[in-house]
């Protein structure tokens, strides 16, 4: 059966298709061995921060799983812009420039870099309204960086997220807090993970199970700059149960709270309004796309 997928256009070699053509076959490296690689950048309200910031990262990601990148990342931003424009200018638009392998290696298993290709994929993509989901801590684990390529975001990392996600949802959650292999939390299944307690803002302190995202980055030095103190430290599950506030960062919609950990209901609170009030400000300050 077909899926009614959204308004897309995707470049690939050197021209916009639209629609979800079909790119790779069955003997392509990546449709049996994984070997992708992505970044998600948004538009919205005619607004698309840090853009050139997640074009840069899918470069690293594409180097950190062995292949070759092929995009200047400034070119990347260029086409998104010619993307964009093919939008109707009001609904908000996923952007994914995306690496993979055609053809592979040593006895077929490792990737060929000098068969990487390349693709951007835009679609409409609602972000999601800020009113908060709920959230269970998961049975699943986070790799570490020596049993799986952690510090790429790569499609072969993301069936762990979504078991995590699926158990989650099976017992009346949104989403997963996921911990690492040791037990410090890493994130969610979805984003970047926050709390705050007595007006202090915690998160996880990279370690290498999870990326440390863009909007994450952004986040803490817009409450830095605003005043609040931010400390990137080990954290257990423990913290989240006492936690006055939890919220969420991640590319899809930015700055999201929790309303239920586990069998506790929280509220969006002020420091998760001030997170998300500056996140807005800093996006209308740093400028209008083009499109």
């Amino acid at each position: 059966m077909a899926t009614a997928f959204s308004r897309t256009f995707t470049y690939f070699d050197g021209e916009w298709l639209e629609g979800n053509p079909g790119l790779v076959g069955p003997r392509s490296h990546v449709f049996w061995l994984g070997s992708s690689v992505f970044d998600g950048a948004r538009w919205f309200e005619g607004l698309s921060p840090d853009l050139d910031r997640h074009a840069a990262r899918v470069n690293r990601s594409a180097l950190a799983l062995g292949l070759e990148p092929t995009m200047a990342p400034e070119e990347i931003v260029r086409l998104t812009h010619e993307g964009l424009a093919k939008f109707d200018g009001e609904t908000a638009v996923y952007i994914r420039p995306m690496y993979w392998a055609e053809d592979g290696g040593y006895m077929g298993v490792p990737a060929d870099p000098e068969t990487t290709r390349f693709c951007l994929c835009l679609y409409e993509s609602p972000m999601i309204p800020a009113a908060g989901f709920s959230l269970s801590v998961s049975p699943f684990r986070r790799p570490t960086p020596e049993s799986m390529p952690t510090l790429a975001k790569a499609g072969c990392l993301y069936p762990n997220n979504a078991r995590a996600i699926r158990e989650a949802v099976s017992r009346g959650f949104d989403n997963a807090l996921v911990r690492d292999m040791i037990g410090n939390v890493a994130e969610t299944g979805t984003s970047n993970i926050f709390l705050a307690r007595d007006g202090v803002v915690m998160t996880p302190v990279p370690n290498g199970s999870f990326l440390d995202g863009i909007t994450r980055q952004r986040v803490i030095a817009l409450l830095r700059a605003d005043g609040v103190e931010v400390v990137e430290r080990s954290l257990g599950v423990a913290d989240f149960a006492a936690a006055d506030e939890i919220f969420s960062t991640g590319n899809h919609s930015k700055v999201v709270p929790v309303t239920r950990f586990e069998d506790r209901s929280l509220k969006a609170g002020p420091i998760f309004e001030r997170a998300r009030e500056l996140y807005w400000r800093f996006a209308r300050e740093a400028g209008k796309s083009p499109a």
